[in-house]
């Protein structure tokens, strides 16, 4: 028996959803909507529709059921008199939360962490891939099963079931656990043929393309190395590794495009994953891709350091490709408004380059991958950030990695 069988694909339908937030100390009006504004593109992208947002003001969410009872029987509410099938609320949910929420609004509910497991099933390409999805899903259903099969609740007992033995709830908790260790150590198998494959690729210089989700990584990764990954205007696009050779000039090295990072991720992909990010672990360069074109693309910026820190890789070598300068547009301030307070987000993009951003200008390149604006001048730093990574690699052969003129001078 099976519990967390391996993925097998599916016909994605839409479904109508209802997306629930709160408001607390620690997550104003803005980040809220900010957030749920993530949460409605995720669940366009597992295949659904978000007909309907519900936010409550907290200091913090309710132990019990997230948001407070009365509006949760507004959302009961809402979602019996339009014929809502998914209610989706936007943090992971306790498993003592999601029964006291199910049994309130008798309906599928959802959390964040769900709906992402749920992306990558879909995304899931390769065996790997789909391994370290059922591994994820596994993890996180484990302490869920009392949710998940509520008939293993009542235990068995009466005239020959006295005595030892196990209950149904604990049986089937046992065989996920076995479930878990077997996909483990399918990754372990697949780990160290992954490592040969690493070790194989010689001493080249390997540069990993990072970042947030959806911001242009496979886009760029196909202009710079002529080749044909899957790209897509969807979050997490991206799941397989795929690493390129990749020719600047005179300096060959390899590139990977790796899985896009998001914030509030599950910790059980983090951890599932974290084979996959070896191939971020082990470049010698990262190219830290950010879409500038995003209203809160600092934030993004933070989420993938902090996910760096975690597999610690912040240190490294790190090239700022700020894409999407062909969909960055500012507020306007009109010139009789004495009252607004000019921001950031009223600079305009040669301002925003003069701003924090100048500190860096030596680490970091605008570009657009997708119009191919800039690309010489990014050509150019990842060709000098590459070729100090050789010459100290081979301080020998630095003359192979020399330019010269059609007289042949060095230049």
């Amino acid at each position: 028996m099976y519990i967390c069988s391996m993925i097998e694909e599916k016909k994605v339908t839409s479904e109508k959803t209802v997306l629930v937030g709160v408001i607390t100390q620690h997550q104003d009006e803005a980040k809220s909507t900010e957030y749920l504004d993530e949460l409605e593109f995720l669940v366009t992208t597992a295949g659904g529709t978000a007909v309907k947002r519900f936010v409550q003001k907290l200091e913090k969410p309710h132990p019990k059921t997230f948001i407070g009872t009365g509006k949760l029987e507004d959302v009961k509410a809402y979602i019996d008199s339009h014929d809502i099938g998914t209610v989706i609320f936007d943090d992971e949910l306790s498993p003592a939360q999601l029964r006291n929420i199910e049994k309130i609004l008798d309906t599928k509910i959802l959390d964040r962490t769900t709906l992402i497991l749920d992306i990558f099933a879909q995304r899931a390409e390769t065996s790997y891939a789909r391994t370290q999805v059922a591994l994820a899903q596994c993890q996180y259903m484990l302490p869920r099963l009392t949710k998940l099969w509520s008939h293993l609740d009542k235990q068995k007992g009466g005239i020959g079931m006295r005595g030892p033995g196990e209950t149904e709830i604990e049986t089937d908790r046992r065989i996920v656990r076995d479930q878990i260790a077997l996909l483990k150590k399918k990754l372990e198998t697949i780990d160290r043929q992954m490592a040969v494959q690493r070790k194989n690729r010689g001493k080249m210089v390997r540069v990993a393309l990072v970042g947030y989700t959806n911001v242009g990584k496979s886009t760029l990764m196909n202009v710079i190395s002529k080749s044909e990954v899957f790209a897509e205007d969807k979050l997490f696009a991206t799941l397989d590794t795929t690493v390129r050779k990749v020719v600047i000039k005179n300096i060959p090295f390899l590139m990977t495009d790796t899985v896009g990072f998001i914030r509030k991720l599950p910790t059980q992909l983090v951890e599932s994953f974290k084979s996959t990010l070896d191939e971020v672990r082990e470049a010698d360069l990262l190219l830290h891709v950010v879409d500038i074109s995003h209203p809160t693309f600092e934030d993004h910026i933070n989420s993938v350091n902090l996910i760096l820190e975690e597999i610690e890789s912040a240190n490294k070598p790190t090239l700022m490709v700020f894409n999407k300068i062909d969909s960055y547009t500012h507020e306007t301030i009109d010139e009789d408004d004495l009252v607004t307070e000019k921001t950031e987000k009223h600079y305009t993009l040669d301002e925003l380059k003069n701003s924090w951003m100048s500190k860096i200008e030596d680490e970091c390149v605008f570009i657009s991958a997708l119009n191919k604006d800039n690309m010489e001048d990014f050509k150019e730093k990842v060709f000098d950030m590459v070729r100090d990574i050789h010459t100290k690699r081979f301080p020998y052969n630095n003359y192979l990695y020399s330019e010269y003129d059609e007289e042949g001078n060095k230049l």
